[in-house]
């Protein structure tokens, strides 16, 4: 039977964690922290005591994934603007773009275009995967082999979301900026999916197809 580490354990096992946390400058997952716990402490009921500690405070110990990160309170993100002007620099297609790529991903551009009802510039997709919130998934098992489409961590990080399960719905998006008030005829707000594994449709993005993209130079050298 396993016997429930020391109270002075788990004390110095909170400080480490927070410690982890604390100094890194992106989400820090879970298993980087439990290597680094004394042995036979897990991590989850360490983290959910010091999300706990943290609840009230101006900052807020959130868990994104499978990683956790110190965040400035919901409540208080009128007093902090410098991401404000990031999300302002972003068009509207822009942003259009971004709500359905997070809700109907895996998606192709085609699919996005179908969406929205217009064309979708490469420009447009570009300033998302700049911004770091818009990643390439994989390749759709159907003529022509379209590439795939998905959110980031970064995406959840920066909107404050766990997981995807945690997307705002239709009128929550609109009223936070996210879609226009122009929204497209057919657009809809799916339950969308809880993790990044491949769609059974999907084939995973290999080198050759990084190559073809223009993400990397012949030889595997990234295209600077």
């Amino acid at each position: 039977m396993a016997h429930a580490a020391p109270a002075s354990v788990l004390v110095e096992a909170e400080r480490i964690a927070e410690a982890l946390v604390f100094a890194s400058a992106g989400p820090v997952s879970e298993s980087f922290i439990a290597e680094r716990l004394p042995r036979g402490v897990e991590v989850a009921p360490i983290m959910d005591n010091l999300q706990r500690a943290y609840a009230g405070r101006g900052v807020n110990l959130l868990k994104i994934e499978n990683a956790w990160a110190f965040r400035t309170a919901s409540d208080l993100s009128f007093v902090i603007r410098t991401d404000e002007n990031e999300v302002r620099k972003l068009s509207r297609a822009a942003l259009e773009v971004l709500a359905i790529i997070a809700y109907h991903q895996p998606v192709t551009r085609a699919e996005i275009e179908e969406i929205r009802g217009v064309q979708t510039s490469k420009g447009t997709l570009d300033v998302l995967m700049e911004a770091g919130w818009v990643r390439f998934r994989g390749r759709r098992r159907t003529p022509g082999r379209p590439v795939t489409l998905g959110t980031t961590r970064d995406f959840l990080d920066h909107f404050g979301l766990e997981e995807l399960r945690d997307l705002p719905g239709l009128e929550e998006l609109k009223g936070a900026g996210l879609l226009s008030g122009r929204i497209p005829p057919n657009f809809a707000v799916p339950l969308p999916g809880g993790d990044d594994d491949l769609a059974e449709d999907e084939d995973p993005i290999t080198q050759m197809d990084l190559e073809e993209l223009g993400l990397l130079t012949p030889g595997g050298q990234a295209d600077d």
